[in-house]
């Protein structure tokens, strides 16, 4: 049986050899036992003058260890000094611990590279545990817009960073079809069923959704039901045209997605909590009124700013307060009604039903008051076991030459996500959504992102894999044999004298490629795949520094006509990025040509 572990890489292989030696310390010291080594970690210096990597071992087993930082970075220093991998270790300050590795640990990193290709920096952090992650999740009223963009391109991204960081990820929609607006969205397709049958209708009337794309939906009505809709009392017609609509906005939300390349592994009915032959929902606020957690009573007035669902009545609540709200919340309406809360929390509690206990629920700018209250609701419904991470996605500034865009003709009110991914293609709206930290406000500008130039961020990455390509075929002049295809092309360049590659530059990328693992990891466990698009293009551009030296300083040049074997070093260098900015670009979603024109 073949293992498909994978080797632990540089920086893991650093901090191993560093918790050994505190091991071995805290044996020989009589440190108390179980001491806590996960704060340890190893990481590139701030200042690069410093060294390869860092250590704050000293600085945070100090205590346990009953001595000062400083005088336990020696005695770690003085046994790191000894291991074959490092070259030079500099005490500094109050007791950090610079490294200096030796230059095989960064030839052998390449090796690591050419071996694992696209697999590199594939991560078990995850050890296979269950994570949902829940994004887009946009009512079903109309066509996606660009805001619903940004939130389906991040949860579709973090949902691929985790897969390559070793969890099992299920990517879930949940559709918000029992609210009031579907009754909204019914009416409005009711009154396009009428236009469908000829009827005049004018103006769209106030509070009914006024985009030309529920025409279709009004034409399919009448369609199927001729002109029999017209004689039923509202009761009657109202689900009949919510249904219809439903299912055809959703068919159209899932286009919209399939253009981005992004697809969901579960589609969850809000509806189905209360249509499903036991009402989840009461099902839900009668657990919780069991455990104490739901009482009668009267909310005090909001202070400052007025709280959206306060009213001055006697209501059913839940104590959110004894989980860390702020205040205890509603979970019926006056009306007698559930509060779209309650539905929330019967949601989240069937996903723990179904073994999830982690979650990621990707939400608009707009949710941010709605977090607390919904964390504390998970830590009710499943005592503690679970737990809710909320990354909010920020509003998109939609922008053309750095003018702001006008609306959609075809929605009334905005723009869609299909027509500005019509206009400049897949690749760019997914890697610029992800090209600033979800929670800060991005300006997408149309014009911008198409630009062939280094103040692209995508062009710019995509061309750093098309220009290692480019690379590979002009080399064929000197090596002959080079294979065409990436494996074989890894496998052939696996034995060339990597160790000839001295220059500063090219040491700079190859540490740039041993850092991928660990970015990896840490943008994993961060839930940010911001980190991977920064990270890319500082590769990209190092890349390209490169090969710009090469223009001036020729013994530099990747290809060597008069010597194959320092040619085939850098072609192993080449292949090393070729395969990061591959791997990198499939977990976001973006393709990694081989040509670009």
């Amino acid at each position: 049986m073949v293992d498909k572990t994978p080797a632990p890489h540089l920086f893991a292989d650093v901090l191993a050899r560093v918790h050994a030696v505190c091991g071995a310390l805290a044996a020989e010291g009589g440190w108390p036992a179980g001491i806590d080594l996960s704060r340890v970690v190893v990481e590139p210096p701030r200042d690069a003058g410093h060294g390869d990597m860092a250590t704050n071992a000293a600085m945070v087993l100090a205590k346990e260890a009953k001595t000062k930082p400083r005088d336990l970075a020696e005695a770690i220093a003085a046994k790191l000094r000894a291991d074959d991998l490092i070259a030079s270790v500099d005490v500094a300050g109050p007791g950090f611990i610079n490294l200096t590795l030796k230059p095989k640990a960064w030839s052998d990193a390449l090796q690591t590279v050419l071996g694992e290709g696209e697999s590199y920096g594939r991560s078990s952090l995850g050890a296979a545990q269950k994570v949902n992650v829940e994004y887009v999740s946009a009512n079903p009223t109309g066509p996606m817009h660009v805001g619903h963009c940004r939130g389906a391109v991040f949860g579709d991204a973090l949902a691929g960073l985790l897969t390559f960081a070793g969890y099992d990820v299920t990517r879930e929609y949940y559709i918000n079809d029992a609210g009031a607006q579907v009754d909204v969205l019914a009416r409005s397709a009711y009154l396009r069923y009428r236009e469908a049958l000829g009827e005049a209708i004018g103006e769209i009337p106030e509070g009914l959704y006024p985009g030309d794309y529920l025409k279709p939906v009004g034409q399919a009505l009448a369609a199927q039901y001729g002109d029999k809709l017209l004689t039923m009392p509202e009761s009657a017609w109202l689900p009949l045209a919510r249904g219809k609509a439903i299912a055809m906005m959703m068919d159209e939300i899932k286009g919209d997605l399939a253009a981005l390349n992004i697809k969901h592994d579960v589609f969850f009915s809000e509806r189905s909590l209360i249509e499903s032959g036991n009402n989840r929902v009461a099902e839900t606020v009668d657990y919780l009124r069991s455990k104490g957690d739901v009482y009668e009573g009267r909310l005090p007035p909001p202070k400052g700013a007025p709280v959206e669902d306060y009213e001055d009545r006697e209501q059913t609540l839940f104590r959110a307060t004894a989980y860390g709200d702020d205040v205890d919340r509603p979970l019926l309406k006056s009306d007698g009604s559930y509060t779209y809360f309650a539905s929330d929390i019967a949601y989240h509690r069937n996903k723990f039903d179904r073994g999830f206990t982690d979650m990621i629920d990707v939400w608009g700018a707009d949710h941010g008051g709605y977090i607390k209250r919904v964390q504390a609701a998970i830590k009710a419904v499943t005592a503690g076991k679970a737990a809710l991470d909320v990354k909010i996605v920020q509003l998109v500034k939609l922008l053309r030459n750095g003018e702001p865009v006008k609306m959609s003709k075809r929605s009334g009110d905005f723009v869609t996500l299909r027509e500005v991914v019509d206009e400049v293609g897949k690749d760019a709206v997914r890697f610029m959504m992800l090209y600033r930290k979800n929670d800060a406000v991005l300006d997408f500008d149309l014009a911008k992102v198409i630009e062939q130039s280094r103040e692209n961020p995508v062009f710019y990455v995509q061309y750093g894999h098309a220009r290692g390509h480019s690379v590979f075929r002009n080399a064929r002049e000197v090596v002959p044999d080079l294979p065409e295809e990436a494996p074989a092309r890894a496998a052939f360049l696996a034995n060339a004298p990597v160790e000839r590659l001295t220059d500063p530059a090219e040491l700079d990328l190859l540490r740039r490629l041993a850092l991928y693992p660990r970015i990896v990891e840490a943008a994993a466990l961060a839930h940010e795949p911001h980190r991977i698009a920064f990270y890319l293009y500082d590769l990209a551009s190092e890349f390209h520094a490169l090969w710009t030296r090469g223009r001036d300083l020729p013994y530099l040049r990747f290809i060597i006509n008069n010597d194959a074997e320092i040619t085939k070093a850098r072609l192993a260098l080449v292949q090393g990025v070729v395969s990061v900015l591959a791997s990198g670009l499939a977990i976001l979603g973006v393709n990694a040509p081989d040509e670009m024109r």
